[in-house]
């Protein structure tokens, strides 16, 4: 769930003028990097975010900024993932994890017998909502799990940003955090660690987190029975968001489901292919 510049610290204002030429070659790395479309209404948080970048290395202008960034292939990357925010939290749009577990679960369950179940979470963030996946497959204690020891289930995690990856990984979450996770599978699925708290071994390991650019090639070569893919969207011009949900429904199995979000839509190749069955919720026709 990584978008676009949703909000940014007042204390970031601080820092040289940025200026059209400059925000424009910033916003062309974006849209040609990330298919991120920045219009001028970004441009003050634009410069709020990268000003931090500038005083790290040293820099006074926008232009020596736009210069480097334009040449050294590294800080182009650290660029874009500075210009994306991660916001996310457990259970976030509980409808579709209703869904999920009423709907779609007792089909994974069925599935499992036969061959293996995957499931990604394109766009992960910080992990909240794969590990609300996990949460919602294991059910509320060891017994309702027991499923999954049987059979072969995966869950695949990824996003632009490698701190959060990385964030994904440890998935050890403050104590504010977790209390948004409801108490029954907070009680069976987390766990004290120092200050924080984590995700049981159990649920780490039905999870892989990758980074991975939603437009650059795909290495996976599984079809994916459930794929959730939030407010991700939200940020690309229309085409962009036409190819990649044709990506995406390329990737489902026959009767495979898609879960975007609230504000978001299928266009394109995408809304013909897929079914709606609930809100922002679309099942893939079967073969």
């Amino acid at each position: 769930m990584s978008t676009a510049l949703a909000s940014a610290p007042a204390d970031e204002a601080a820092g040289p003028p940025l200026g059209a030429a400059e925000f424009g070659a910033i916003a062309a790395i974006m849209q040609s990097d990330a298919r991120i479309h920045l219009t001028e209404i970004k441009k003050t948080l634009v410069h709020g975010r990268l000003s931090r970048r500038l005083r790290m290395h040293g820099l006074g202008s926008f232009r020596d900024y736009v210069r480097m960034v334009q040449s050294d292939r590294e800080e182009r990357a650290q660029m874009v993932v500075a210009l994306t925010t991660n916001h996310t939290h457990f259970f976030r749009e509980n409808h579709h994890f209703e869904h999920l577990k009423a709907q779609v679960l007792p089909r994974l369950k069925e599935v499992a017998r036969s061959r293996p179940v995957r499931i990604w979470s394109a766009g992960c963030s910080s992990g909240e909502e794969v590990y609300t996946i996990a949460m919602c497959l294991m059910g509320h204690d060891r017994t309702s799990a027991q499923w999954l020891r049987d059979a072969d289930v995966r869950l695949l995690a990824t996003d632009l940003s490698p701190p959060v990856v990385e964030a994904v990984r440890r998935a050890s979450y403050p104590d504010h955090v977790v209390a948004q996770i409801p108490a029954p599978y907070r009680s069976a699925w987390v766990r004290p660690a120092g200050s924080q708290f984590e995700m049981v071994a159990e649920a780490r390991a039905l999870v892989t987190a990758r980074v991975l650019n939603l437009f650059e090639p795909w290495p996976m070569r599984a079809r994916y029975d459930v794929i959730f893919c939030r407010n991700v969207m939200i940020y690309f011009d229309d085409k962009a968001k036409a190819e990649l949900e044709a990506r995406l429904v390329e990737m489902l199995h026959p009767g495979g489901h898609l879960y975007i979000g609230h504000s978001e839509r299928l266009i394109g190749p995408a809304a013909t292919a897929m079914q709606g069955c609930g809100q922002t919720i679309y099942r893939k026709g079967d073969a």
